[in-house]
């Protein structure tokens, strides 16, 4: 990996895959850090909000005279009076919302916690007084709470035909499918009940927000991007982008929540734009856990068949998630079937899905969105090896994927070409003895000790690009100064990533130039160009390579101006530890500076037609996805008598291709570890019938503590993938990988007992005494799963020959509205028809372009035809729509993205 690249020009010391220490600790260390409440401006006031104490109910009145009394108090705002600048509340994915969402509650309140008025005044002590005055009446109405409660309950929002956020998929498993699962050896099914997670970022939300001009605005934020949140922010707003500063130095921690403004942020911008004054807002603890969106809450059951010799013969899955009031985006996480069984041999696999609007805390990301699909696999993998007599280690190594499987294509039509999780499982067994434990477990258990070996194998996407309007390419900008110390500009963004270190390794391998002499800056949408920054691992892949290729284009410069004044070819040139050198000639070597200050200052020297300085700039649009692999083991001990779980080792087999710092990939892999333990043992934001949230404090929601986490162990099974610099993210790895570990450590070590049927999250001391004593130790049972009936009309999977009308005279030619309810959003369009007979061609047309089809087909009112589409990626998608009167209904498969539901009507 840290090998010379013949003929690069570049000397021994290389900088890519070592341990350096991280730029950033120093400062962050000693208190020198700037986070958003640091930052203090002139005039400055400060920001709290009166919340709704009810989940549902209508505002009846709101008297806010007292408040406004109150010393040291400059305004209190309603959501009447932000609707004086109004602002989208658009999704990440920069789409709007089906439902009415607005900064401050509007007529309306949703879920406990949701601000409604908002208080400005000179200190936050008095801001938060006065919003304790504020008097609201609400005349109430029973919640939905739940996701059962929202199949069966009415709609939480106002024209919406029922409580489904977002479904796509089929709810029927299809005749070819049911054949395979039927004649299966072992036909099993796994249900898992996972609970609700708040991010809990040591940094809380905040924001200070400044009017600079009539339509200027800066803005210091808490985030993870901030060109993503000046661009987030310039579409809200309908400003341009060059009218919007984001600043975000230092961020303690994200994990999804901070990908874009919501509720509070919001309200802060549109009353700095209104009132003229510096706004600052500062989330305190118990509003980050009691207001925030969360994250996770979905239930989860899959099926999956299996011959005699325990191979996968096909699989069926059942997916709903909590999306709360106002999710950041309407999901119904269609990357939970993209990736349930994109590492093994699966033949067949189908789904249904669907994220359902609760009167609770919306829906935000949370480290690895998707990480349902591993946790519900790999638990029914190891629960079909003990039915069928397996090892589950043999399990796995019958149905995973292995390089020698490659090129191949999963089963929901992604293509494979250098995935490794079986070779991460070779590697990691052959650095941890399997037999020998399973001795030590037998003595174990005759010693009354209930010791307990779990694994599983995933992939992970990374690096995104390309298939989805924020997910962009990088931007690396990198400067050699006349001094010979390189500067460079990065649109990546660390919320402990230690990007400025990484990027700093990639830039200094590349140019020849010492690590202590690169300075990185980032957190700056001013600065450099657009790029997402942390979000889906991919500030390694795409910044790192944008970051050396960029250095590669600069170090060819260097070397053309340096062959030039030394007369010499450029190929002889060489750049290594800030020197230049001609090979051969070591009395011709300069140092770097020398060369950059001619560069930038004696412009007569240079070769003809040859810029002056020495600066370059390179946007990296890597492959759509790149995969990352691993295999980790755990071993746990489990105590018989108080249930409580003490976790003995824990090994990470991680395939995340080259390596620039292994100490940075190691903190990443831990740390989403941390959290994985937190969510399997720890971690849980129950409600109450009412809606209230019953964590409020650390007292209450349980994050784990140093003594709950081991000592991670690293095999590192390094292949470069087919990205500049091989490298593949790592970030959202443990948190994804971690959960089924551990649930299948603790599994093997109850087996004695008994199976986990249900696995409902957390696993507290009392369900694991449900195991071990076989009775309701801890009180709560799963409930019996609830028929899905589709909520007419908004289930996708309604059979188009339920439309009981006939088609007009006037026929399905001509222009229609119609919408597709993609995974990202809703996307408008408008069809034309043509029809001759039974055939059908014409087009659709959206602002993304216009695209013809023809050889389609019509059947009555059936209307069926294909779209060939090459950008982003490969897919067809399949139309299968029907006509009734005015109105069309129907959906699209839409290949690896399962099947989306249509609705339109005809054109005037």
């Amino acid at each position: 990996m840290n090998a010379e690249t013949p003929g690069s020009g570049l000397g021994a010391t290389r900088w890519i895959g070592k341990r350096v220490p991280r730029k950033e600790d120093p400062r962050l260390l000693t208190g020198r850090g700037q986070f958003v409440d640091d930052v203090v401006l002139p005039g400055m006031l400060h920001v709290a909000f009166a919340r709704s104490s009810v989940a549902r109910g209508r505002i009846a009145s709101i008297d806010l005279d007292v408040a406004r009394d109150m010393f040291g108090v400059h305004a209190v705002l309603t959501a009447e009076d932000l609707a004086a600048r109004p602002i989208r509340m658009i999704s990440f994915f920069f789409t709007d919302a089906e439902i009415a969402i607005t900064p401050l509650a509007d007529g309306q309140v949703c879920y406990v916690g949701e601000p409604v008025v908002m208080v400005v005044a000179e200190t936050r002590a008095m801001a938060e007084d006065a919003a304790a005055l504020v008097e609201i009446a609400y005349e109430e109405r029973a919640p939905i709470v739940t996701i059962a409660q929202a199949r069966a309950g009415d709609p939480i929002h106002a024209g919406m035909d029922s409580n489904v956020a977002a479904e796509i998929g089929d709810e029927e498993v299809d005749d070819e499918l049911e054949e395979k699962l039927a004649a299966s050896a072992l036909r099993i099914s796994q249900k898992v009940v996972h609970q609700r997670i708040s991010q809990s970022p040591m940094e809380t939300r905040g924001v200070v927000a400044s009017r600079d001009g009539p339509e200027e605005l800066t803005l210091w934020i808490t985030c993870q991007s901030p060109h993503l949140v000046a661009r987030w922010v310039s579409l809200a707003l309908d400003l341009p982008d060059s009218a919007i500063r984001v600043i975000a130095k230092d961020v303690g921690g994200a994990f999804g929540l901070k990908n874009h403004p919501w509720k509070e942020e919001c309200a802060v911008i549109v009353a700095a734009l209104l009132l003229g004054r510096p706004l600052k807002w500062i989330e305190d603890r118990y509003e980050a856990l009691t207001a925030s969106n969360q994250a996770r809450e979905a239930e989860m059951t899959l099926q999956a068949g299996f011959d005699a010799e325990g191979r996968l013969t096909g699989s069926h899955g059942v997916y709903d998630c909590n999306n709360g009031a106002f999710p950041q985006g309407a999901d119904s996480n269609i990357a939970v079937h993209m990736f349930v069984w994109a590492a093994y041999r699966q033949p067949a696999y189908a789904f249904v899905s669907r994220g359902w609007y609760t009167n609770t805390n919306g829906l935000a990301a949370y480290r690895g969105p998707w990480a349902m699909e591993s946790l519900v696999r790999e638990t029914l993998l190891d629960k079909a090896a003990r039915k069928l007599g397996i090892d589950p280690v043999e399990i796995r190594r019958r149905n995973l994927v292995y390089l020698t499987d490659q090129p191949a294509v999963s089963s929901m039509g992604i293509p494979l070409h250098d995935i490794t999780p079986g070779e991460c499982l070779e590697k990691l067994l052959q650095y941890f003895d399997m037999a020998q434990f399973r001795r030590e477990q037998a003595k174990a258990r005759a010693e009354g000790r209930h010791i307990g070996v779990g694994l599983a194998s995933y992939i992970e996407p990374t690096g995104s690009a390309g298939s989805m309007a924020p997910m962009t390419g990088e931007l690396a900008q990198v400067r050699i100064e006349p001094t010979g110390k390189v500067t460079a500009t990065m649109s990546t963004h660390s919320q402990g990533h230690g990007t400025a270190t990484t990027m700093a390794q990639c830039i200094a391998d590349r140019l020849g130039v010492r690590y202590e002499d690169v300075t990185v800056f980032e957190g700056d949408s001013s600065r450099g160009g657009f790029g997402p920054g942390a979000a889906g691992s991919r500030q390694g892949v795409i910044g790192g390579g944008a970051a050396i290729r960029c250095s590669e284009l600069l170090a060819d410069k260097v070397r053309k101006v340096a062959a030039h004044l030394l007369n010499a070819s450029a190929e002889s040139v060489v750049l290594d530890q800030g020197m230049v050198r001609v090979e051969g000639a070591p009395e011709m070597t300069r140092p770097l500076a020398e060369i950059a200050a001619i560069a930038y200052g004696e412009p007569d020297r240079l070769p003809p037609g040859l810029e002056t300085g020495l600066e370059m700039q390179f946007r990296y649009q890597p492959p759509p996805m790149t995969f990352t692999s691993a295999t980790h083991l755990a071993v746990v001990e489990v105590d018989a008598e108080t249930g409580f779980v003490k976790i003995l080792r824990w090994i990470s087999s991680e395939d995340c291709g080259t390596v620039i710092n292994p100490a940075v990939v190691e903190g990443q892999i831990s740390g989403g570890l941390a959290q994985a333990i937190g969510m399997v043992l720890l971690e849980d934001m129950p409600y109450d019938a009412r809606g209230n949230p019953q964590a409020a404090t650390f007292k209450d929601y349980l994050l784990p503590a140093i003594g709950d986490v081991p000592v991670f162990e690293f095999v590192h099974a390094n292949t470069p993938s087919q990205t500049i610099g091989g490298m593949r993210g790592v970030g959202e790895g443990g948190a994804i990988i971690g959960p089924p570990t551990l649930v299948n450590a603790i599994a093997d070590a109850l087996s004695p007992f008994g199976e986990i049927e249900d696995l409902v999250l957390p696993l507290t001391p009392a369900r694991i005494l449900d195991v071990i004593e076989q009775r309701d130790v801890s009180g709560f049972r799963a409930p019996a799963p609830v028929p899905m009936q589709p909520p007419a009309p908004a289930s996708v999977s309604a059979p188009v020959e339920t439309v009981p009308q006939a088609v007009p005279s006037a026929g399905p030619e001509g222009d229609w509205n119609m919408v597709l309810k993609t995974p990202m959003g809703p996307q408008a369009m408008l069809a034309h028809f043509d029809v001759a007979g039974g055939a059908l061609s014409g087009y659709l047309s959206s602002p993304e372009g216009k695209q013809e089809f023809g050889g389609g087909t019509v059947e009555g009112n059936r209307l069926r035809f294909e779209l060939k589409v090459e950008k982003p990626m490969k897919i067809t998608l399949k139309y299968d729509l029907e006509v009734s009167g005015d109105a069309i209904l129907g959906k699209c498969k839409m290949g690896m993205f399962g099947s989306a539901k249509v609705t339109g009507e005809r054109a005037e």
